[in-house]
Protein backbone atom coordinates (compact mmCIF):
# COMPACT_ATOMS: atom_id res chain seq x y z
CA UNK A 1 0.00 0.00 0.00
CA UNK A 2 1.29 3.63 -0.98
CA UNK A 3 1.68 5.97 1.65
CA UNK A 4 -1.29 7.96 2.43
CA UNK A 5 0.00 11.88 1.45
CA UNK A 6 -1.80 13.65 4.23
CA UNK A 7 1.20 15.45 6.12
CA UNK A 8 1.26 17.45 9.22
CA UNK A 9 3.60 20.57 10.48
CA UNK A 10 4.35 22.61 13.06
CA UNK A 11 4.89 26.35 12.67
CA UNK A 12 6.06 28.58 15.30
CA UNK A 13 4.95 26.47 17.91
CA UNK A 14 4.78 22.87 19.09
CA UNK A 15 2.44 20.00 19.20
CA UNK A 16 2.69 16.68 19.54
CA UNK A 17 -0.29 15.38 16.99
CA UNK A 18 -1.57 11.86 18.35
CA UNK A 19 -2.85 8.87 16.21
CA UNK A 20 -1.20 10.71 13.00
CA UNK A 21 -1.73 7.11 10.75
CA UNK A 22 -5.69 6.80 11.64
CA UNK A 23 -6.25 10.68 10.92
CA UNK A 24 -4.47 10.25 7.56
CA UNK A 25 -6.77 6.98 6.48
CA UNK A 26 -9.69 8.80 7.98
CA UNK A 27 -9.25 11.75 6.15
CA UNK A 28 -8.65 9.91 2.59
CA UNK A 29 -11.71 7.74 3.20
CA UNK A 30 -13.43 11.52 3.42
CA UNK A 31 -11.56 12.63 0.09
CA UNK A 32 -12.99 9.07 -1.21
CA UNK A 33 -16.26 9.31 -0.21
CA UNK A 34 -16.79 12.34 -1.43
CA UNK A 35 -15.79 11.14 -5.34
CA UNK A 36 -12.04 12.81 -5.29
CA UNK A 37 -8.28 11.28 -5.37
CA UNK A 38 -5.76 12.82 -2.96
CA UNK A 39 -2.23 14.10 -4.15
CA UNK A 40 -1.24 15.71 -1.57
CA UNK A 41 -2.60 17.44 1.72
CA UNK A 42 -0.50 19.29 4.33
CA UNK A 43 -2.10 20.61 7.80
CA UNK A 44 0.47 23.01 9.07
CA UNK A 45 -0.56 23.75 12.86
CA UNK A 46 0.48 27.08 13.85
CA UNK A 47 -0.19 29.87 16.09
CA UNK A 48 -3.10 32.34 16.26
CA UNK A 49 -0.54 35.66 15.37
CA UNK A 50 0.77 33.38 12.64
CA UNK A 51 -2.52 32.54 11.38
CA UNK A 52 -3.82 36.50 11.81
CA UNK A 53 -1.03 37.32 9.67
CA UNK A 54 -1.60 35.04 6.63
CA UNK A 55 -5.10 36.05 6.99
CA UNK A 56 -4.07 39.64 6.32
CA UNK A 57 -1.84 38.62 3.61
CA UNK A 58 -3.53 36.72 1.77
CA UNK A 59 -7.54 37.12 2.47
CA UNK A 60 -7.22 40.28 3.29
CA UNK A 61 -9.35 39.72 6.66
CA UNK A 62 -7.57 41.53 9.89
CA UNK A 63 -9.60 39.27 11.68
CA UNK A 64 -8.23 35.85 14.03
CA UNK A 65 -9.67 32.84 12.46
CA UNK A 66 -9.09 28.62 13.17
CA UNK A 67 -8.69 28.02 9.75
CA UNK A 68 -7.75 28.87 6.27
CA UNK A 69 -7.71 26.65 3.50
CA UNK A 70 -5.71 27.35 0.08
CA UNK A 71 -6.74 24.41 -2.64
CA UNK A 72 -3.70 24.15 -4.83
CA UNK A 73 -5.44 21.35 -6.87
CA UNK A 74 -4.74 21.81 -10.88
CA UNK A 75 -6.73 18.51 -11.53
CA UNK A 76 -10.53 18.23 -11.38
CA UNK A 77 -11.51 16.38 -8.69
CA UNK A 78 -8.12 15.47 -7.76
CA UNK A 79 -7.24 17.04 -3.63
CA UNK A 80 -3.68 19.14 -3.55
CA UNK A 81 -3.92 21.40 -0.59
CA UNK A 82 -2.80 23.26 2.08
CA UNK A 83 -4.82 24.01 5.62
CA UNK A 84 -3.23 26.10 8.33
CA UNK A 85 -4.54 25.78 11.98
CA UNK A 86 -4.08 27.50 14.75
CA UNK A 87 -3.74 25.62 17.86
CA UNK A 88 -4.92 28.82 20.09
CA UNK A 89 -8.66 28.66 18.36
CA UNK A 90 -8.38 24.90 18.47
CA UNK A 91 -7.78 24.86 22.95
CA UNK A 92 -10.40 28.03 23.03
CA UNK A 93 -12.88 26.20 21.36
CA UNK A 94 -12.77 23.01 22.46
CA UNK A 95 -13.48 24.50 26.20
CA UNK A 96 -16.13 26.88 24.85
CA UNK A 97 -17.73 23.91 22.99
CA UNK A 98 -16.69 21.28 25.94
CA UNK A 99 -15.04 18.82 23.97
CA UNK A 100 -11.46 17.76 23.77
CA UNK A 101 -8.81 19.44 21.99
CA UNK A 102 -8.04 16.52 19.65
CA UNK A 103 -12.06 16.39 18.72
CA UNK A 104 -11.97 20.17 17.91
CA UNK A 105 -8.80 19.59 15.76
CA UNK A 106 -10.36 16.68 13.88
CA UNK A 107 -13.62 18.38 13.52
CA UNK A 108 -11.15 21.62 12.31
CA UNK A 109 -9.13 19.60 10.05
CA UNK A 110 -12.15 18.10 8.02
CA UNK A 111 -13.82 21.42 7.50
CA UNK A 112 -10.64 22.33 6.03
CA UNK A 113 -10.59 19.38 3.88
CA UNK A 114 -14.51 20.28 2.84
CA UNK A 115 -13.53 23.40 1.99
CA UNK A 116 -11.03 21.94 -0.76
CA UNK A 117 -13.49 19.27 -1.30
CA UNK A 118 -15.94 22.52 -2.84
CA UNK A 119 -17.87 23.14 0.14
CA UNK A 120 -18.96 26.18 1.58
CA UNK A 121 -20.33 28.27 5.12
CA UNK A 122 -21.43 31.91 4.18
CA UNK A 123 -24.98 31.40 3.66
CA UNK A 124 -27.19 30.04 6.45
CA UNK A 125 -27.94 26.94 4.20
CA UNK A 126 -23.84 25.95 3.08
CA UNK A 127 -22.98 26.51 7.02
CA UNK A 128 -26.16 23.79 7.81
CA UNK A 129 -24.90 21.79 4.88
CA UNK A 130 -21.25 22.11 6.00
CA UNK A 131 -21.90 20.99 9.29
CA UNK A 132 -24.09 17.77 8.48
CA UNK A 133 -20.94 17.01 6.64
CA UNK A 134 -18.54 17.18 9.56
CA UNK A 135 -20.94 15.49 11.62
CA UNK A 136 -20.86 12.66 9.26
CA UNK A 137 -17.45 12.13 8.57
CA UNK A 138 -16.43 12.95 12.20
CA UNK A 139 -19.24 9.76 12.85
CA UNK A 140 -16.87 7.79 9.97
CA UNK A 141 -13.74 8.82 12.55
CA UNK A 142 -15.38 7.73 15.57
CA UNK A 143 -16.40 4.18 13.46
CA UNK A 144 -12.31 3.66 13.03
CA UNK A 145 -12.33 4.16 16.86
CA UNK A 146 -9.90 7.05 16.64
CA UNK A 147 -9.20 8.38 20.22
CA UNK A 148 -10.57 11.12 20.64
CA UNK A 149 -8.90 12.13 24.20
Amino acid sequence: MSKIAVNFFNEDLKYTLKQKTRIRTWLLATITKEGYALEELNFILCSDEYLLKMNQEYLDHDTYTDVITFDNSETPKTIVGDIFISMERIQENAKAFKCSVFEELCRVMVHGTLHILGYKDKSKADKTLMTQKEDQYLGLLAENKVPTK
